[in-house]
């Protein structure tokens, strides 16, 4: 199986090293840490230990996969592209060279509706839907921690779970990754959305993390918690009633977290608020389900990041 990972942020370096503990051929493609990760691999602290990673190949473009013997391109069996969508992203230009005929398009990233740019631009490749849930943190230039969980969901968009989605959730699950391959990834995304757009953006507005916002707000989490799963219900992906509180347990048990858009937030990076915060709200109002506190929280995001664009 040959892999490229696109992105060797947090998400992307854990789940192709992990990939590679399969027995994968994983290559890495990097932008701002190129040389570092070229010439010293990825360092990873993790819950199970420390370990190095050195990708079978380190490129800054897909165009440069090519085997080292006879220059031929190479086009791997998947393509994982782990980059979070922000305004900006062109996740089209960064898969275009590495996308051959027989290519599966692995996205892992948040929020909603987030696979149509890429299915339009690649009709002819399958396209797999993933969604991470894991507290990892890239800290340096090739160095990653890893403080909690570290499983994946894996699905065919728009449903279905092919023969090459079922592969790859297997080499994962053979690395020791609780990844589950899901006949109804849409509904998954639902059930991710429901903690990401209560925490991330609370976390940018009040600058705190997971266990503080908990420790002061709980009520407040729960009630933009059960805004997503209305406006999910009412999109035709009904979650399941314990949903908030099983989402707020398993907060409780984590270590306090920085939720990576305020990590993003504090180094002046460009967030997923529309990904994960505008697509919802507005998936809400085109059916009409009511979430004013989910669209007071948008709006308030909205103008902290017109703050910060002012220097303020």
């Amino acid at each position: 199986m040959k892999v490229l990972v696109i992105g060797t942020g947090a998400v992307g370096s854990y789940f192709g090293f992990k990939l590679a503990q399969s027995g994968a051929e994983v290559s890495m493609l990097a932008r701002s840490d190129y040389d570092h990760v070229r010439d010293h691999g990825i360092h990873l602290s993790t819950t199970e230990g420390d370990f190095h990673f050195q990708p079978k190949q380190v490129v800054r473009h897909a165009a440069e996969l090519v085997d080292p013997e006879s220059g031929a391109a190479i086009k791997p069996d998947y393509v994982m592209l782990c980059i979070k969508v922000v305004e900006g992203a062109d996740r089209i230009g960064l898969l275009r060279d590495a996308v051959g005929p027989e290519t599966a398009i692995v996205l892992v990233s948040n929020g909603i509706d987030v696979e149509r740019e890429v299915a339009e631009a690649f009709p002819d490749n399958e396209i797999i839907s993933g969604l991470a849930f894991i507290g990892v943190t890239r800290i340096a230039p090739g160095r990653i921690h890893h403080e909690a969980y570290g499983n994946l969901s894996l699905g065919s968009y728009p449903h279905g779970v092919s023969e090459k989605t079922r592969l790859l959730a297997e080499a994962y699950q053979a690395a020791g990754v609780k990844c589950v391959a899901t006949d109804n990834i849409g509904t998954a995304r639902w059930q991710k959305c429901v903690w990401n757009a209560a925490f991330n953006p609370v976390s940018v507005l009040c600058g705190l993390n997971t266990g503080d916002i908990l420790a002061h707000q709980e009520a407040f989490i729960r009630t933009l918690m059960q805004e997503v799963c209305a406006i999910a219900a009412a999109v035709g992906h009904p979650l399941p009633e314990t949903l908030v509180d099983k989402s707020i347990h398993s907060t409780l048990k984590m270590p306090p977290y920085k939720t990576s858009m305020l990590v993003d937030f504090e180094a002046g990076r460009p967030l997923e608020t529309e990904a994960i915060l505008g697509n919802a709200v507005r998936a809400g109002q085109e059916v009409g389900a009511a979430a004013p506190h989910l669209e007071t929280v948008y709006a308030l995001m909205k103008l902290k990041q017109a703050a910060a664009a002012k220097g303020g």
